[in-house]
């Protein structure tokens, strides 16, 4: 076998599995955390969507990736994939629901400074900006649902043996749909950078695939569905109820709103039908599913006024995270790509 697709087989199964570990984790980490479903069921539906989502999905967050710096060696791309999936993993280790595009994002930072590459600025501080709007937004819609939600229940008056039923019916069904959504974005923190360094030395895994973007992102998939399976427990656990406790109802809502967010950024269609109309349009590039499910779990909070019950030491714990992980694995891919 080509020693380059070895090497990028190790990388993206690292790569993939350090993202299932930790961002996948946070998709039925409310429920999970809830006990409303079992973390056996949660890692089995989370597994299949991802796995749908990337591979008929994930061409327009990998085109985004893509056009932020082009890279045409694998040995470059498994460099930058080997620094952020490291720096994810130290992070997991710590049971942080860390972001894996900030990481990816500081490893192609450390990278382009090391090499003195040209950078597309513009679509770095297109990334940068949903770090800071893309939590806020989640937060937002999370707080206008459970508005929603709590007066059609209060005004319904269900009893509440049909809404625990309910409410294990939902939090599956939004928890298939945020796995979907979170392959449809995040596969490009994977597989993004491989697509051209494989399109430009004509490497092919399979033969039985003719596309090359699709065999990446089924290889890509399955790693991060290794990672959920065999990994990502703890994370959900921190996320789903040390954070901030929250009802079954108010669960169902943060997976909801989590995956409506990654929807906005991973659809090419509402791209093209906004574009289209002269409307402005959501970049297609990978967002931080971690940031949405924290800021969903946040706007439920402010939602029902229970600021004083948010374990603030934790969030604060989290933030650090975010900050310390782009900037550590800018580090760790300058360190390698200086030594390499």
């Amino acid at each position: 076998m080509n020693p380059l697709v070895v090497l990028f087989f190790l990388t993206v199964l690292f790569m993939g599995w350090s993202l299932g570990a930790n961002d996948a984790a946070n998709v039925f980490g409310t429920a999970v955390g809830t006990r409303m479903v079992r973390f056996r069921t949660a890692a089995i539906v989370s597994s299949l969507f991802v796995v749908i989502g990337a591979v008929t999905a994930g061409e327009g967050a990998s085109e985004g990736l893509s056009a932020l710096v082009a890279i045409d060696r694998i040995q470059d791309s498994s460099l930058i994939a080997l620094s952020a999936a490291s720096t994810v993993l130290i992070m997991t280790r710590l049971a942080l629901p860390v972001s894996t595009s900030q990481a990816l994002i500081g490893a192609i930072s450390g990278y382009v400074i090391a090499r003195k590459l040209p950078l597309d600025v513009a679509s770095l501080t297109g990334i940068w900006a949903t770090w800071v709007y893309g939590p806020i937004l989640a937060g937002i819609t999370s707080a206008l649902l459970y508005r929603i939600f709590h007066r059609f229940l209060m005004r319904r008056r269900i009893h509440v043996l049909t809404i625990d039923r309910y409410n294990r019916i939902l939090l599956i069904a939004a928890g298939a749909a945020g796995s979907y959504a979170l392959g449809a974005n995040n596969i490009a923190n994977v597989t993004g950078l491989f697509i051209s360094s494989f399109d430009a030395q004509g490497i092919s895994l399979f033969s039985s695939i003719h596309d090359t973007s699709t065999e990446l992102f089924l290889v890509g998939s399955l790693a991060i569905a290794a990672g959920i399976i065999t990994f990502s427990k703890r994370v959900m656990m921190s996320v789903g109820s040390n954070l901030f406790e929250l009802s079954p109802v108010a669960a169902f809502i943060v997976v909801l709103s989590t995956a409506m967010v990654l929807f906005l950024f991973s659809s090419m269609s509402l791209h093209e039908f906004l574009v289209g109309r002269n409307l402005p349009a959501f970049p297609l590039i990978p967002v931080s599913q971690s940031q949405a499910s924290v800021g969903a779990v946040v706007g439920i909070a402010v939602a029902r006024r229970a600021w004083s019950s948010i374990n603030v030491p934790l969030l604060v714990k989290i933030a650090v995270g975010w900050i310390a992980t782009p900037i550590a694995s800018a580090a760790v891919s300058w360190t390698l790509s200086t030594l390499l």
